[in-house]
């Protein structure tokens, strides 16, 4: 078939369609010009090939790196806010500091950054030679978006650009040599989560929760979503186990006990610690004071400092994850 009868037999087709301001068909109202049948479409497939135009393949997932610098990439993370995770994370990240090792926190909480005020610093990081130099407080290095943002600044952002924010955190930031590196997560299963499983191996994952069910279903899934990334769970920390009286020293169990041990058994990984309630612990919180620095002897002292023992023993010999090459299969929607 020759280009012009295939131009002829368009422009009549389209002149069937008319255009309902005017009254006349598009064709004669010169709405279509310059028809080319030898023209390519945009997406490659020639006009009256009659083979579909096919989409582009998507993007392979980003592969994650290696960082051994950072030493132990330790992710912090629970199904559920409230849990009190930013407060395991920085008191386990002081205590591991405290024992003489060389730790870094990243405060991967983009929306409820907190790591500024439980270690009471609040300066903007100074940028020199290119890099980011993180703060430091009681012995650890820190780094959050807290630090460069205002205090009021709500973080109203979608993936691309908290994917943007970890990297710069991981790759921009003057880390140097460290022991341990400790990612406090936001709760959910979302962004931050999967752009950290993309761009650093993780050696693993510690999963917070609290004793009552609620909480406890939502660290099950928080946990499976790393084990479909290919991270290992490294343990559950159970917080706010039971409650220490500071006058006769009693303890009270305040929520339904045995959360923490049956979300264990149930992954198959250890429980690594119970962290009781105690007063006054918020209050140091909120003056950048963690309770293994100010009160180490205490009660909630004592179990967050051999809970960073006990961390240092399950992950000696944990290598970092093998990056998945393809991402996880999604269940079927019904």
């Amino acid at each position: 078939m020759s280009d012009q009868t295939i131009k002829t037999d368009v422009e009549r087709a389209l002149g069937g369609i008319t255009n309902p301001r005017h009254g006349r068909d598009i064709v004669a109202a010169g709405m279509v010009k310059g028809a080319q049948p030898g023209a390519q479409r945009s997406t490659g497939s020639p006009l009256g090939s009659g083979r579909p135009a096919t989409a582009p393949p998507p993007p392979a997932p980003p592969t994650p790196d290696e960082m051994p610098s950072l030493g132990k990439v330790l992710a912090i993370s629970s199904g559920k806010g409230g849990v009190g995770k930013s407060t395991v994370s920085a008191n386990l990240a002081a205590a591991l500091a405290r024992d003489g090792h060389r730790v870094g926190l990243m405060d991967a909480d983009i929306y409820g950054p907190n790591i500024p005020r439980m270690f009471g610093q609040n300066a903007k990081p100074e940028v020199q030679g290119g890099k980011i130099h993180p703060l430091e407080a009681h012995g650890v290095k820190l780094m959050s978006l807290g630090f460069i943002v205002e205090r009021d600044a709500p973080a109203i952002w979608r993936g691309p650009i908290i994917m943007k924010i970890i990297t710069q955190f991981l790759r921009d930031v003057a880390w140097g040599e460290l022991d341990y590196f400790l990612v406090d997560l936001p709760p959910g299963t979302g962004d931050a989560q999967l752009s950290l499983t993309q761009l650093v191996r993780l050696h693993g994952a510690i999963i917070v929760t609290t004793p009552q069910e609620m909480a406890v279903g939502d660290s099950l899934r928080g946990a499976k979503m790393f084990e479909r990334v290919g991270v290992g769970v490294v343990g559950i920390v159970e917080n706010m186990s039971y409650f220490v009286c500071p006058h006769c020293h009693e303890h009270s169990e305040v929520f339904l006990a045995g959360g923490g041990s049956r979300l264990a058994a149930e992954l198959g990984v250890p429980l690594l610690g119970q962290i009781p309630l105690q007063a006054g612990m918020a209050a140091l919180a909120d003056r950048g004071e963690p309770i293994v620095v100010s009160e180490p002897d205490s009660p909630a002292g004592l179990a967050l400092r051999e809970l960073a023992r006990t961390v240092v023993t399950r992950t000696a010999d944990l290598a970092p994850a093998e990056p998945i090459t393809a991402p996880p299969a999604s269940p079927p929607v019904r």
